[in-house]
């Protein structure tokens, strides 16, 4: 099968062509504009590898997208602005990529008569949730421009299903960590601080609660949700670690052989949602669960990023 992985010189997508490349026979091209959290470098064990391919083009770039895109089997769709902060000082830019650029993709694809679209997404598209967890069947309630440009892709994407038949799929998973990822999210921000000898900033009180999935969990969860999902369906993918970030900060110290002087605390972000919890019982049934226990992949994050201070350290200005 021939991939088009969109974003995937990024976090997720880049930790996903990985695993397709390590696990299949799948040849894969990636698409990126190389945003400032796109980087080539984060992609460059791969460049040597027969199945790998890079093409740089903007998702909103109809002709680009349509002259990458010919002659792949599936698309598996993870570019998208993803930073909260960022998407409250300049909410324009998430609804330009996030609900445009996914109108394109999907447009493209179904001329294209492309098998398969999988589109990825984020437990923050629901909003905060009290008690329990939510289902995908549940409404939606995002509470940043992020997580509403967000749900208005997933509805954007889902709707090409119904109106022009084109096999989509949606993931929506909770907060992911693990190598290459950009440190300004909060777990390499706060080991890349600590490395470096600086505090962490903790909003708030600490008491936002969030589950936490080791990424290449959540890649074998999409890959899986590619070759044996439903068309029009959605699959949250969770890892079952809710903790609050005031743990999770606390984890991280230890890991980093420091003490709880290391912490700032910093004011609440607006819109701070309180809790997330997704049911993941749907993509459980389809024989998949998370690998990794959060302490040991936390610990092999670490790890990573302590080994790597030449990716990392030019994105911080190090």
């Amino acid at each position: 099968m021939k991939l088009f992985v969109t974003g995937a010189a990024g976090f997720i997508g880049s930790n996903y062509v990985r695993y397709v490349l390590s696990h299949t026979d799948d040849e894969v091209t990636v698409f990126d504009a190389l945003t400032y959290a796109g980087n080539l470098e984060t992609l460059r064990d791969l460049t040597d590898d027969p199945r790998y391919r890079f093409v740089k083009g903007d998702i909103c770039d109809r002709e680009a997208v349509t002259e990458a895109m010919r002659g792949h089997d599936a698309v598996v769709h993870f570019a998208a602005e993803s930073h909260v902060d960022r998407s409250i000082v300049s909410p324009d830019e998430f609804v330009r990529t996030n609900c445009d650029g996914t109108n394109v993709m999907c447009d493209v694809a179904r001329r294209l008569e492309v098998g398969r679209f999988i589109h990825i997404s984020t437990d923050e598209v629901y909003g905060s949730i009290e008690h329990g967890s939510f289902k995908e069947s549940d409404p939606l309630g995002p509470r940043s421009p992020y997580s509403a440009s967000k749900a208005g892709s997933d509805l954007i994407a889902l709707s090409y299903v119904s109106t022009y038949g084109l096999p989509v799929i949606v993931t929506r998973s909770s907060n992911n960590f693990g190598p290459y990822q950009y440190p300004e999210k909060v777990i390499p921000l706060f080991v890349t601080n600590l490395l470096e000898g600086r505090k962490v900033p903790l909003y708030g009180d600490g008491l936002n609660v969030r589950d936490w999935l080791y990424v290449e969990d959540n890649c074998a969860g999409v890959d899986l949700v590619l070759r044996s999902g439903e068309v029009g369906e959605i699959y949250n993918i969770g890892g079952g670690n809710e903790i609050t970030n005031r743990d999770l900060t606390e984890r991280v110290l230890r890991l980093c052989g420091a003490g709880d002087e290391m912490i700032e605390y910093v004011t609440d972000r607006p819109g701070h949602d309180r809790r997330y919890s997704i049911d993941c019982s749907k993509i459980r049934a389809l024989g998949w669960k998370p690998q990794r226990d959060l302490d040991e992949a936390l610990a092999t994050t670490v790890d990573w990023y302590r080994a790597n201070r030449w990716w990392w350290e030019p994105l911080k200005g190090s």
